[in-house]
């Protein structure tokens, strides 16, 4: 353990600057604090230097009419749509580019084609997959594409279709045209992919989550042209946004949830629903439209009959919509906070099967408004008139216009009263409401880029997520058993398989900790430690605003932060989203002095007692007196001289002249200086600090004097502008420091906290005993043991009441 040295600080230098360290590796603060200029695209009459759309910015519309029959005997989407679409960009377009996302799962697609194996290892599930994608014939099959009654030329690549137009678009202009599709939906639970359909085979029924349903418009966009690379099932979507005419036609006992407005709830509702469905827009607390006990009498009954739910959605970016006989349904009404809202009211809804009980009645509705509340503080007021929630699939999570599909269920008993659910599923519950609402705000109104910068929706939503569940309650265990996102992520910042936050998302390793942890991590360090809240929160407002129902790039988005808050961020981007170093930083050193008086009759003693602690007597010396006895000059006093009765630190008229000079020279400031220094006599500390990790970060100090008392200090980022490895400072206090600690509040996604003390602190910890035991394999003794029977039945076992569970 190293302890603070004190030493005498001879001199009070004149003249000579403080604030600057050697420096030992010339040019490394100028890179890392180099600006981004040559890294970023340059602005031009579409995105501007401050960050906001230029005046000649543009963007495409894509108005869709939808007919969609669910063909729940075969499991099938059949479809029609009528496109109308907008050419708003300056340049003529002689072809337009539609996303058949559902591709994907064909057995010949380029994901299946491209996905690799880590080990020589295959599990169930993979293998299920395999035979499914193999004995089903996946993907939208595309039954006709006209334009005026006229069939329009059309070439299939994987996900993608290219729509050969007859004469060119002009800027300005609009064409028509409609697509007829269908396709086999599939079983998400063995293929995976955030739709598709779950059946509960106890008692053999379905429920239906419908995303990516339908050919889509593919974005045009002023940085890439057509944003046509091929859905490998990370990099998600970049859309255009329009208005939603759809009619849905299900079995007549289903329940639909979608995105948008139901304008035909008479005819699809019974009378009593309907009441509860127009009383359920004022309540203050959810309240059932369906209820628990009318969806178990759907479950059992079953029809032939259909019926069409008809939705209109203005100014949204996609459509999903989901459908279900299982589906219980609550809602009520959530007024918005702030005074410009467009839709003061909005019409909060939760669906889910029995299974889902109680959890979900409990918390989803009241998960809905909350994040509403929390967001809109954060960016700009909720502008749709619906928020849903809906239990799909049991893991996951998947957002679309005001509408989100969540996961999370209790256990699977079959009476209600008999279940419980684990801390991980009521937390996982309310998390996965949050983030998925919170993605209605980004993106899908803060329209960026998910297939090249997936970071841009996912980390700021986590971000987002993260400030919301800590509003929700104090300790809410966001991440496992971690309530500080900065104590998550640290093992990932430190790792070997990290790649730039920037990179593309299909090429992203980690995708989880890459695009949603650390730039959220990132944001938390900018937020509450950088930049304070006031100015983080106004720049984040304002970008937000800037880009609400528009389209963003990461330079946009970097630029407003620094254009709203007058704070050059360059090294923190550079740092945090376009390299893979992390922060961990360290106290390499701490050195106390005082101010010498330069007077020998007092400084000579110190300087002896200084000599004398630092060098112990030799050990031989001390053995000697016993077994040597007197020394040699101990018997001849004779040779004794001057040097044996004083030593080098012996005040001589010399130095009593010197100091005598000294005073007399003392003129004006310097003098009033020196008799302050001598009269306060302040104890004066230099501190190493040492930059082990790479990214520059502020340096949040606290001082721990002898006294028992501490003072904070914020020490920012810029202090590493000169030397990025290796800083020194000095700092002079009234009292004696005991140690020094950096980060105690765990605010910089510091990923090493043993060297973030000085002196070192001893780890403490505790072991647990345990008994080696010793297996052996006693093959005659494995042959000889007797055959078990089946058993007719499982045993009963006990039940355990709620309150005695964890």
């Amino acid at each position: 353990m190293h302890n603070i040295v004190a030493k005498a600080l001879l001199t009070v230098v004149v003249g000579v600057s403080l604030t600057l360290s050697a420096v030992a590796d010339t040019g490394s603060g100028a890179k890392r604090f180099k600006q981004l200029t040559k890294d970023l695209p340059s602005p031009n009459v579409y995105r501007d230097a401050s960050g906001a759309p230029g005046p000649m910015y543009w963007q495409q519309r894509a108005d869709y009419k939808i007919k969609v029959t669910l063909d729940e005997k075969n499991r099938r989407i059949i479809g029609s749509e009528t496109i109308k679409y907008t050419n708003n960009s300056p340049l003529n377009l002689r072809y337009i580019w539609i996303q058949l996302d559902q591709n994907r799962f064909n057995k010949d697609s380029i994901q299946n084609r491209t996905s690799t194996s880590s080990r020589d290892r295959l599990s169930y599930g993979a293998l299920d997959a395999h035979y499914m994608k193999n004995d089903i014939d996946f993907g939208q099959k595309i039954r006709a594409v006209k334009s005026g009654g006229k069939d329009l030329p059309y070439v299939i690549n994987d996900t993608q279709m290219r729509i050969d137009l007859p004469k060119a678009l002009k800027k300005g202009q609009t064409i028509s045209f409609s697509i007829d599709w269908d396709y086999n939906i599939i079983q998400e639970a063995v293929v995976g992919g955030r739709n598709g359909f779950e059946h509960f085979e106890k008692n053999d029924t379905y429920i239906y989550f419908m995303a990516q349903w339908f050919p889509r418009l593919s974005a045009f966009t002023d940085y890439t042209g057509w944003q046509n690379k091929q859905f490998l099932g990370r990099g998600e979507f970049a859309l255009e946004f329009g208005d939603y005419d759809v009619e849905i036609t299900v079995p007549a006992d289903h329940v639909v949830s979608s995105t948008g407005v139901l304008t035909n709830a008479k005819n699809v509702l019974t009378k009593e629903q309907y009441q509860r469905f127009e009383e359920s827009k004022k309540a203050t607390k959810p309240m059932y439209i369906v209820t628990p006990e009318e969806a178990l009498e759907n479950e059992k009954e079953g029809t032939d009959k259909s019926v069409t739910w008809k939705i209109s959605a203005k100014n949204v970016r996609d459509f999903a919509w989901s459908s279900s006989r299982k589906y219980v349904w609550d809602a009520m009404n959530h007024k918005q906070q702030q005074t410009d809202a467009e839709y003061p009211d909005v019409h909060v809804m939760s669906f889910y099967p029995q299974e889902a009980m109680p959890i979900w009645n409990m918390y989803s509705s009241h998960a809905v408004a909350h994040t509403m509340d929390v967001y809109s503080k954060m960016s700009f007021p909720y502008p749709y008139p619906t928020a849903q929630s809906v239990n799909t699939w049991a893991g996951g999570g998947m957002e679309y216009p005001m509408i989100t599909f969540n996961g999370y269920r209790p256990t699977d008993e079959e009476k209600l009263e008999d279940r419980t659910y684990t801390r991980r599923a009521k937390y996982g519950l309310i998390g996965v409401i949050i983030h998925e609402i919170g993605h209605i705000y980004f993106p899908m109104v803060v329209n960026s880029d998910e297939r090249r910068w997936t970071w841009m929706d996912e980390g700021l939503n986590t971000f987002l997520e993260y400030i919301t569940e800590i509003e929700w309650e104090e300790n809410y265990p966001a991440f496992g058993n971690e309530v500080n996102i900065l104590d998550y992520i640290d093992t990932y910042m430190k790792s070997d398989y990290q790649v730039p936050i920037m990179t593309q998302s299909d090429s992203v390793i980690a995708f989880g900790p890459n695009a949603y942890s650390k730039p959220a991590s990132a944001l938390i360090v900018l937020r509450e430690t950088v930049m304070g809240r006031e100015l983080f929160d106004h720049a984040f407002r304002e970008y937000s605003n800037r880009w609400k129902f528009k389209r963003p790039t990461p330079a946009d988005f970097f630029r407003t932060m620094e254009d709203a808050s007058g704070v050059d961020l360059d090294w923190f981007w550079r740092g945090w989203f376009f390299t893979t170093d992390h922060v961990d930083v360290a106290i390499n050193d701490v050195r106390e002095y005082r101010i010498s008086t330069q007077n020998p009759e007092v400084e000579f003693d110190f300087k002896r007692k200084e000599w004398n602690a630092q060098r112990p007597e030799p050990v031989q010396q001390s053995r000697n007196r016993q077994d040597v006895g007197k020394l040699y000059i101990q018997d001849k006093p004779e040779l004794l001289d001057f040097y044996n009765k004083n030593d080098q630190f012996l005040v001589t008229n010399k130095d009593r002249n010197k100091y005598n000079s000294f005073l007399e020279k003392l003129k004006g400031r310097d003098k009033a200086t020196y008799e302050r220094a001598l009269k306060e006599n302040p104890y004066i500390y230099f501190v190493d600090f040492a930059n082990k990790g790479g990214i520059p970060s502020p340096l949040p100090v606290t001082f721990h004097y002898v006294d028992g008392t501490t003072s904070e200090m914020m020490i920012p980022a810029e202090i590493w502008r000169y030397d990025s490895d290796k800083v020194s400072k000095m700092f002079i206090f009234n009292k004696a420091l005991a140690k020094v600690t950096l980060d105690d509040k765990h605010q910089t996604a510091d990923v090493d906290y043993k060297n973030n003390s000085f002196p070192q602190a001893i780890s403490k910890s505790r072991l647990e005993l345990y008994k080696y035991k010793r297996s052996r394999k006693n093959l005659m003794k494995d042959a000889l043991e007797k055959l078990k029977k089946e058993k007719a039945a499982a045993e009963e076992t006990k039940q355990v009441p709620l309150t005695q569970t964890n």
